[in-house]
């Protein structure tokens, strides 16, 4: 089975450009829905068997997520998301778990935080712990999720596997290898990730703390897998991260067959 870590879904755009790819001088919509059919039909061209899907941030869309993976359970798990700093997010945390989503998704630099934040991070991390939630952390080469910051409170919460995306690239990709190497439930995953990273990643943990993810539509699957095919020559090695690892902790029983990389890209 393939499973891809990382991907975003919004069902408004807004006004951005960033989030509506409208050119120079166009007025985007008011909003623009999103085509699951898109997802779904990249994913099938790559082999990708499931996927999880999370809001980019500049909105919270979790009732949107529940009702897009609700309506395709085989293929697609959500994580939905909250600010830590709301009066309510260990509440939101529940409401979450109790949707049925696996895992939330944090974005400390779009949402004002420091991720080093006992005060605001230790009851949404309790909380994940209670639950049984993964927390994936926003951390592309960012000031204020460094990787450090991250181990800060993660190996406080043994118990809540935490996913450190796109590996702290640029420059955080040696600190989030460091950090993973050193802290048990810390992981890392590829997307926007350099083919080196994914490399020295590799040669320093091995496949078991690496988690294949695309953050489609920023690229496609069929990209990401042959980067983690060229980066990892081993056939096992390269099932645990396309996969096996993120089954293991979606608590997901995995029993058929991963195709060679080369099988699947087209």
């Amino acid at each position: 089975m393939i499973i891809d870590a990382y991907n975003t879904a919004q069902d408004r755009r807004g006004r951005s450009d960033y989030l509506t790819g409208a050119r120079r001088g166009e007025a985007p919509p008011p909003y623009t829905p999103f085509d699951v059919t898109r997802l779904l039909d990249r994913m099938d061209a790559a082999g990708v068997d499931k996927a999880m899907v999370c809001s980019l941030a500049q909105r919270i869309e979790n009732d949107f997520l529940v009702e897009l993976c609700a309506a395709h359970p085989d293929r697609l798990f959500g994580f939905g998301q909250v600010m830590p700093q709301d009066d309510d997010a260990v509440a939101q945390v529940h409401a979450i778990a109790d949707a049925g989503l696996p895992g939330l998704k944090l974005h400390p630099s779009m949402h004002g935080y420091q991720f080093s934040d006992h005060g605001i991070l230790d009851p949404v991390f309790a909380a994940c712990e209670d639950r049984g939630l993964l927390v994936i952390v926003n951390a592309l080469d960012d000031a204020f999720a460094h990787p450090f910051a991250i181990e800060e409170i993660a190996r406080y919460y043994p118990g809540v596997p935490t996913i450190i995306a796109h590996m702290g690239a640029v420059w955080n990709v040696p600190d989030a290898i460091t950090v993973a190497e050193r802290t048990p439930n810390v992981y890392l995953e590829t997307s926007a990730t350099l083919l080196a990273d994914v490399r020295r990643a590799y040669a320093r943990l091995g496949a078991d703390k690496i988690l294949m993810g695309t953050e489609w539509p920023g690229s496609d699957f069929d990209l990401e897998r042959l980067k983690i095919a060229k980066a990892v020559p081993d056939p096992a090695d390269r099932a645990k991260i396309e996969g096996l690892t993120m089954a293991r902790l979606l608590g997901i029983d995995v029993s058929e067959p991963v195709a060679p990389a080369a099988e699947v890209l087209r």
